[in-house]
Formats: C-alpha cells, structure tokens, sequence
C-alpha cells in the first residue's frame, strides 16, 4: 500500500504537535533553554521528527513556517547536512552499529561517546546537539553513563532523548530534563494524514487511524506492514472460533520465516489481541457472560511475542496453540 517511511532527518512537517513545539520556542526565545529534553509520548507520534526539527533550528538552519511553527528550508545548508547525517555539530545515538546493523540495545560505548562530542566547542553552529532516540534502548550501563553527561551539562550544547515510556528511565535522568508530551491525534486527522500520503481508500485509512491510537507515524508503518491484511485475518480467526479455521491459520505462519517473519508473527497478534479486546468490550456491553475466559485470552496474546522472542519457541506452533487454547 505504501513504501517505508522515510527517516525523520528527512522530514520536514510535523502534525498535530504546535503546543508541543510553542513550549519550546517560548524557552528558546526567552534565553531559558535547557540542557536536556525528554520527548515523550506513545510510537510513531513524532517524536524524533521533532527532534530534528529542534536540531535544525538550533544549528541555525533557515526558518520555514510554511513547514509549522518550528519548520526549517529544506534548501538551507543545514537542513541538507542534517539530512545526508553529515552536521558535524549533531550526533545521533541510536541501535544502529557502523555496519548498519540494529542492534539489540543502546551499548555504553555509544553514549561515551558523548563526552568526546561535547567537549569542543560548535564548529559551524550556535550549539551542538545530540539525539537519543530512543532512551528506552538504553542499557543500564548506558544509562548510567548518558546520566553522568547530563549532570555535567556542556556548554552551547543540548541532549534531545527521544523516549516512548518514560516511567521506565531512571529517575535521576528524568529529573536532569525538561519533558514535553505529544498528544496522540483525533482519528479524522490521522486518517486524512494516511489518505494524503498512501493510495489507501477513506474506509482504510480510517481502519488504520483507528490501529494507531492517533499516531500518523504508527499509521504509515503499518500501512506499509500490511496491517490491514493481518487484521482481516486475526477478524476471520476469531469470528470463526471454537472452530478453527486451519487453512488460514496455517496459510499464515508459512510467513512467519526469518526477520521479516518475526514483524508479520508480532502484527498478527497484536491484531488477534485486539480483535479480542473489542469482543470483550462488545460482550461486556451487552451483559453476555464468559468473560473471564476471553480476558485470559486477550492476556495470552498480549506476551505471546514476549514469550517467543524470549524463549526462542516456533511461531507457527505458538500461534496454532494459542488459537487452540
């Protein structure tokens, strides 16, 4: 339906998110800009195209407010540097090794890096700034060392961590940050977004609206995933239940193959889980009983590519067990 989106380096325009973005204009223009940002909220809101867009502003790339509040020129020489990763006063840590490779997690060695960075002064811009995205991949060494950085805050230079839970960061590195929370997007929004930016038909990018929980990022992910395709069939499993329909099931976890297999395994079920959540609701609703049941269902779900991943267990055959139980 759609190709992958693109980098947020290479996103100019940011939806939904101008309190957000008027929060930290107003403590840039009035000298009170802190050291470090928390910017949190659930995935595929924005959070590290905001980032970037902080970035540009502060490396002193052209304003463009036909791009928002906080929009940069995509022709200024900044937001090209930006874009190709080339800015010598921006570091990005991420999972990402020098290979390319994802990794599993934010290694120390990474975020020590940081103090390197930091230590010289801003080679072309007003400031130098680096971006975590995400904290939440941070190790504990790494977050030890990302800690000890921030209680030590460099002169001219600013830490954006991207972060989509933050109760699961240490304390210390949340009280080092200033935070600011993006707001999950009305459906009509997120599903005009999708409409404008894929072939995907009003019926469809409503449906994919509604699986993002008001993310347009999450939205165009799982338009590209074939979210939609999944959620038909996690639709046709249940609806066929007690009896199992076997053809489809196994039809499914012949795709379940390699690192691709593993995305379309996790989206099946979390669409399978949803399905279950609505039937819960729906039968909650209408005072039908057999409640407990389904609960226990939609909480097998749920962990169930927790549980694979962790254990290292079949796909196809977890997923024919659960649908059995």
């Amino acid at each position: 339906m759609s190709a992958a989106p693109p980098h947020p380096r290479e996103v100019f325009d940011l939806v939904g998110q101008e309190a957000a973005e008027a929060a930290f204009e107003d403590a840039r223009t009035r000298g009170r800009l802190h050291h470090a940002w928390l910017i949190s909220g659930p995935q595929g809101l924005g959070k590290a195209t905001f980032a970037f867009r902080i970035a540009r502003r502060l490396l002193g790339a052209a304003p463009d407010r036909s791009h928002g509040l906080m929009g940069a020129s995509p022709g200024d020489p900044v937001s090209r540097l930006v874009a190709q990763d080339a800015h010598p006063d921006l570091m990005v840590i991420d999972r990402t090794d020098s290979e390319g490779k994802v990794r599993r997690e934010i290694l120390v060695e990474e975020v020590r890096r940081l103090n390197e960075f930091f230590s010289k002064s801003p080679a072309s811009a007003p400031y130098r700034v680096a971006i975590v995205d995400a904290a939440d991949d941070l190790n504990r060494n790494a977050a030890n060392a990302l800690l000890k950085t921030l209680e030590e805050p460099p002169p001219r230079g600013v830490i954006l961590l991207v972060c989509h839970a933050p109760g699961r960061l240490i304390r210390t590195i949340r009280s080092r940050c200033r935070t600011l929370k993006l707001a999950p997007l009305p459906e009509a929004a997120v599903a005009d977004f999708v409409s404008r930016r894929t072939d995907a038909d009003p019926e469809s990018a409503l449906r994919l609206a509604r699986m993002s929980g008001g993310a347009p990022g999450r939205a165009l992910a799982l338009a590209s995933e074939g979210a939609l395709e999944m959620d038909d069939a996690a639709r046709a499993l249940v609806q066929g239940l007690p009896d199992l329909d076997r053809t489809l099931a196994l039809s499914l976890t012949d795709r379940f193959r390699g690192a691709e297999g593993a995305r379309t395994f996790a989206l099946l079920v979390e669409r399978l889980a949803a399905r279950v959540h609505d039937l819960v609701l729906y039968r909650a609703g209408e005072g039908i009983g057999g409640l407990d049941a389904w609960a226990q269902a939609w909480s097998v779900l749920d962990r169930l590519p927790r549980e694979v991943e962790a254990l290292n267990l079949d796909r196809g055959e977890a997923l024919l067990a659960a649908l059995s139980d």
